[in-house]
Parts: structure tokens; sequence; C-alpha cells
């Protein structure tokens, strides 16, 4: 899979473009954040565990996401067919050379060493796929 590094989207303007600046994604030099699986195992129904190689900021690190199947369908505007999945994990966003951060005039860190990470996809399917 591989992402757009500037859509990422916490839900603050300000926050995702200090997000995309060289303090941490650095959008410009790495546009893309990969993920290969290498890994999938069933836990139950439509839910996975499933590890691979994530690559952010250039550097690649093994990470275990939780995954939820969510079916596949013809798109309702065309002929194409169409899987959804959520995933989530936790990475720790300093293995990935994001090392930025600033201490608290009350005492403390303001970024957490963690990142918690969220994914809701929709993909085009290109070819025919078993997940029964």
């Amino acid at each position: 899979m591989t992402i757009a590094a500037a859509s990422i989207d916490t839900g603050v303007e300000r926050r995702d473009d200090h997000m995309r600046s060289a303090d941490f994604m650095d959008v410009e030099r790495f546009p893309t954040i990969t993920f290969r699986s290498t890994h999938i195992e069933r836990v139950d129904g439509p839910r996975f565990k499933v590890t691979g190689d994530l690559t952010i900021h250039g550097v690649s690190r093994p990470i275990t996401l939780d995954v939820e199947y969510l079916g596949v369908q013809k798109a309702p505007w065309g002929d194409d067919i169409r899987i959804g999945f959520t995933a989530s994990g936790v990475l720790e966003r300093e293995a990935f050379g994001m090392t930025w951060n600033a201490a608290l005039e009350t005492g403390g860190i303001l970024v957490s060493k963690t990142f918690e990470l969220e994914l809701d996809v929709q993909a085009k399917l290109e070819s025919a796929v078993s997940v029964a």
C-alpha cells in the first residue's frame, strides 16, 4: 500500500501542517508512506493481524496492524469493484527519525513518543481475490 504523506489528517489543520513539515514527515523529501505486508493472521471473522514493513520519513520498520475487513462490492457509480477495511496500530515515531519535540512550561514534553495510526481504506480491486 502506498499513501501520499501529505494526505495526513488529524482533524486540526495547524497540527497537520506541522506534521507535514521537516520536523516530522518532511513530505517535500518523502512524499509517500508505504506498507508491505509480510504475514497475515486471522484473529476471528473479519479481523486480522497484519505484520509488515512500514516506511515513513525514509525509514522502514516492522509493525503489526489490527485490521478489519469490511467487504467487497461494486461501486455505485461504475463497474469498479471496491474493497474496504480499517486498520490501526501504534508506532514509535523516533524509530522513524521523527525526533522533534518541545519542553512544556509546566514540565514534560509536547509530543508523545508514540503515534496512533488509524486507516480507513477503500481500494479498487485490480484482480479477483477470495476472502472467505
